[in-house]
């Protein structure tokens, strides 16, 4: 089994959960990263101002996506 696309076994929404992100560190202060992060599907640039809101910015964004993903699958039903 290839080890790499193993995390996706018994997830069933597959590709819904993910998403691409360029990060760009631009300082080290505080015993933290500072920089700009960018969602390569949305386009959308953010800065940030230490590694957990980073984290935080990843997962706010990955859980839109869910939401809209669902919003669009209840409105072609409907």
């Amino acid at each position: 089994m290839n080890k790499k696309h193993k995390h996706n076994e018994g997830n069933s929404s597959g590709d819904k959960n993910k998403g691409t992100f360029i990060v760009k560190v631009e300082y080290c202060q505080n015993n933290t990263w500072q920089g700009k992060i960018t969602w390569a599907e949305e386009n959308k640039k953010v800065n940030f101002r230490s590694a957990l809101e980073m984290v935080q910015l990843m997962n706010d964004a990955l859980e839109q996506a869910q939401k809209d993903s669902k919003r669009k699958t209840q409105n072609s039903v409907s």
